[in-house]
């Protein structure tokens, strides 16, 4: 099987004018703070320019050989004005700063609860790379943008726009030699944009392949080693990482050749500044002051005017990423026509459910099911019979493509929100989250107290290792914490359904990876679990179908078998196939 991710589909990728009306829509939540912001760093850029005037004011009185008090006067503006153009600009750059990090901090919070309610589908077909790499790698650069570049960049446009008006407030004549550089970082920008923007977004893409490389290579570690699959892997792995080194190091060449068209411009215009100014000054018509002042406000444009040119390519990679996060944004919500009905029972129906991932090829074909309340159904099957796909769509987790799954004569997309109160699914794939055990238990229940936590937890048999922890049930657990077996995992998840108390329940294998010495504890733990609620089960031990009301084998999508145990074992068929495989271990 191939493991490369180079033709995977991704997650929407906004257009500019997208993200353009996300940035509008963000500055009109906040209209004050952005007027302010912008008055602010206006004043202090315009202050900022005050020593340079009136340095050339100082040349001109030094040359006619003013008194002494005139001189320390102009000298006491300069320091006056400079400490002033210093308090404003920090002033601006925390209120940027505050402007910045709220947005980004709106988009973080909008991007992950957007992400967390994908459809499973979605994210199985993209890969769970693309997605981290957003809310990881996205978020950081804009992070960072926002931090350190959007600052000085503001700051760097009201001085440019407010130095051009002093030069040609000085003289106009001045003022249009210092705009000849203009033209000149103009074409170098035409240049360096069109060729920039679209690397910079493949750019963000490679960072995602790779970021799926390696979670997908982590995660299936034991598989990928049980298969010596390691070479390909790796070879993968590299080849992604190797994609975005080289992309990486086009975007710096390129920068690097935009650098040099800027550094033309800046002495084309200091050139003709020093030219003109000699001119004006021989022909008396201006003083040697206001020439030094306007070669000076031009000279003082290198930074600001190298800050725009030169952080264009750190506002087009967060440009990327901000086209990326907005896109995961703006995914259409599935329509919730919550009806606000109430299921008249915890009886499950499945009728007519057909299902196709990509389309084409049906995995699920016309399962009719019937689970009637308080019973246990179990699915059975060979592997790629489709039967978790049919958990995940009796759960809600996945919307069928044809046909209706209801639970007491309500349809699930017409419970809405109220779905998770209704069913609840447990699969073999369990996370912990790192912190106190008693939160990760509170994520089905939030004001679950104390006690009904022990006794969500003695109901699976776990509150035993969970009194034995350093800390009981305040010990930290997950990633940084005390590690639980697998075992330990499903009895937590199997707590967390217990405290839900939902009306259905559905289990996916959610005993399978306990192994063979704990998955007869995991068994009595699932049954006390879901104990008078309407259950369905994906068997993956025997014995669990063995104790269900009724079971359904599944082959290729499709209902082969349907009855009780013993009903399928007397009629010989692929249940009784399956069993004395099982049986004969």
């Amino acid at each position: 099987m191939s493991v490369t991710a180079e033709h995977r589909p991704l997650l929407p990728i906004a257009t500019a004018g997208e993200s353009w009306a996300w940035l509008r829509a963000e500055f009109a939540r906040v209209r004050r703070l952005t007027g302010l912001t912008l008055a602010v760093g206006t004043v202090g850029a315009a202050v900022s320019l005050v020593p340079i005037y009136v340095f050339g004011i100082l040349v001109d009185r030094v040359s006619a050989q003013a008194p002494t008090e005139i001189i320390v006067g102009v000298v006491a503006v300069i320091a006056v004005a400079a400490l002033l153009g210093g308090l404003f600009a920090g002033w601006g750059s925390v209120l940027i700063s505050r402007l910045g990090e709220g947005m980004l901090a709106r988009l973080r919070e909008r991007t992950v609860e957007r992400a967390l309610t994908l459809p499973i589908a979605t994210v199985e077909r993209v890969g769970k790379g693309d997605l981290l790499s957003r809310v990881g790698d996205d978020i950081s650069v804009i992070g960072k943008a926002v931090s350190d570049v959007v600052p000085n960049l503001v700051s760097a446009v009201l001085l440019v726009a407010l130095s051009m008006i002093a030069m040609l407030g000085i003289d106009w004549r001045l003022g249009l030699a210092g705009a000849v550089a203009l033209p000149m970082y103009a074409l170098a920008l035409r240049w360096y944009l069109p060729r920039s923007g679209p690397m910079f977004a493949a750019e963000r893409v490679a960072m995602g392949e790779r970021s799926q490389a390696l979670i997908s290579s982590m995660q299936g570690a034991r598989t990928v080693r049980a298969y010596g699959l390691e070479d390909a892997h790796l070879a993968e792995i590299d080849r992604a990482s190797g994609k975005a080194r080289d992309i990486a190091t086009g975007v710096f060449t390129l920068f690097t050749r935009f650098a040099g068209r800027g550094n033309r411009a800046e002495f084309v215009g200091l050139s003709v500044i020093l030219v003109v100014g000699f001119a004006l000054v021989k022909g008396e018509m201006v003083t040697v002051g206001e020439t030094t002042a306007a070669a000076l406000l031009f000279h003082r444009l290198f930074n600001p005017i190298g800050m725009l040119m030169y952080t264009f390519g750190e506002i087009q990679s967060a440009g990327a990423s901000l086209a990326r996060l907005v896109g995961v944004v703006n995914i259409p919500a599935e329509s919730e026509a919550a009806s606000g009905a109430v299921p008249a029972s915890a009886e499950l129906r499945l009728a007519g459910v057909r299902h196709s991932y990509d389309g084409s090829r049906e995995v699920v074909r016309g399962i009719d099911l019937r689970i009637e309340p308080g019973t246990r159904v179990a699915l059975v099957g060979s592997t790629g019979a489709g039967k978790t796909t049919v958990a995940a769509i009796a759960s809600g987790s996945v919307t069928p493509t044809a046909g209706e799954v209801s639970i007491g004569g309500v349809p699930l997309a017409e419970l809405g929100e109220s779905l998770r109160e209704q069913v609840v699914i447990v699969s073999q794939e369990v996370h912990v989250f790192a912190g106190p055990l008693i939160e990760d238990l509170r994520l089905a229940r939030p004001d679950a107290t104390v006690p009904q936590a022990r006794a969500a937890l003695a109901t699976v048999g776990a509150l035993g290792w969970a009194d034995a922890l350093d800390d009981g049930l305040d010990t930290v657990v997950g990633e940084g914490g005390h590690t639980l077996t697998a075992a330990q995992a499903q009895q937590l998840a199997l707590a967390r359904l217990v405290l839900a108390d939902p009306a259905v329940a559905v289990l996916d294998e959610a005993t399978a990876e306990a192994g063979s010495a704990g998955a007869r504890d995991l068994e009595v733990a699932a049954e006390a679990a879901t104990r008078g609620r309407t259950t369905l089960v994906v068997a993956h031990r025997l014995t669990q179908a063995a104790t269900a009301d009724r079971v359904l084998v599944l082959e290729q999508g499709e209902v082969v078998e349907e009855g009780t145990h013993d009903e399928l074992v007397a009629a010989g068929g692929r249940y009784a196939q399956l069993w004395s495989a099982w049986a004969g271990r």
